[in-house]
């Protein structure tokens, strides 16, 4: 185990005796949603892994300590610091938040670096990042670290705002497999279907643990995908989800919104333009995600025991 982690102790008894975990990020609680959605939703997606029998462990920086398993109490005063007093951290800024002694909110790509650090094979998330649209040459790390780091990651698909078939080319440059689990098309966030077929489709949480302990017999040093669709009760309307997107992709160029600030800035914005319903289809695939993760990880501890 790297020293530079602190494991709660729930956590840390159930790696040591082969419990499932499932890995959480924290970008949600402090960039992704609103205080107090932001906790509340965090919390639901804890609750929903703990009912699958698997054990959460929500990742965070903590004044410089990679923290793997966070209380309540540490997730709502990470959602209580001002904005600017949290570092988003990918792969780039993980050694900068620990070695300056800062708050940090990891990303898809540092919550894998850490879950594997850790020794945890399942995260659970609600969309990767991705080539973002009009700028083909602005590809979210989510996708590099996917390539090189042996995490199983549960999300549905990439969000929406990107450029989604050319997300589809790059994971596929990465050599990360994409598999739907009850779909045989990309998921498109807060929509069921993108329309881009993907391969394979499986149908079952067994399935999935199946191929990913295959992975692991093989050495296979990718991550794996597998896209879970928003339910069906908290679908929104894909054509009223790509205007407010056009509507609010226009509005960060023309406000010369940047880099990893997009994304935050055109979520918002999309939740603001449909009254909320992007936002309620979100948290729904959130803990929907959570849920399935935690179903992938007690099914991978099966075949392990087994």
């Amino acid at each position: 185990m790297n020293p530079e982690l602190t494991l709660a102790s729930e956590v840390a008894d159930a790696l040591d005796t082969g419990r499932a975990v499932v890995a959480l990020e924290s970008t949600l609680i402090t960039h992704g949603l609103p205080y107090p959605a932001s906790v509340e939703t965090a919390l639901a997606m804890e609750a929903a892994v703990r009912e699958t029998g698997a054990v959460p462990a929500t990742i965070a920086i903590l004044e410089g300590r990679i923290t793997v398993g966070l209380s309540p109490d540490q997730i709502d005063r990470l959602a209580s610091l001002p904005r600017g007093a949290v570092r988003k951290c990918s792969r780039r800024d993980l050694a900068v938040a620990v070695g300056l002694r800062e708050n940090g909110a990891t990303t898809v790509a540092g919550t894998m670096i850490v879950a594997h650090m850790a020794g945890i094979q399942v995260f659970a998330t609600g969309g990767i990042g991705g080539v973002h649209r009009g700028h083909p040459f602005d590809v979210s790390a989510d996708l590099i670290e996917l390539g090189r780091t042996p995490v199983a990651v549960v999300c549905a698909g990439a969000k929406s705002i990107l450029d989604l078939p050319l997300t589809l080319e790059a994971l596929e440059t990465q050599g990360v497999p994409v598999i739907g689990i009850g779909t045989d098309t990309l998921p498109a966030f807060y929509s069921r279907s993108s329309g881009l077929p993907i391969d394979p489709r499986i149908e079952t949480p067994q399935q999935a643990a199946a191929v990913i302990a295959a992975a692991r017999r093989l050495g296979m040093t990718h991550g794996l995908l597998f896209a879970v669709p928003v339910p069906v009760e908290a679908e929104f309307s894909a054509t009223a989800a790509e205007a407010a997107i056009q509507q609010a992709t226009a509005e960060a160029e023309a406000q010369g919104v940047r880099g990893r600030d997009v994304t935050p800035f055109v979520l918002k914005r999309v939740a603001e333009i449909t009254d909320g319903q992007s936002r309620r289809a979100n948290v729904a695939l959130l803990v929907n995600n959570a849920r399935v993760g935690g179903q992938i990880a007690v099914a991978l501890e099966a075949v392990a025991q087994s």
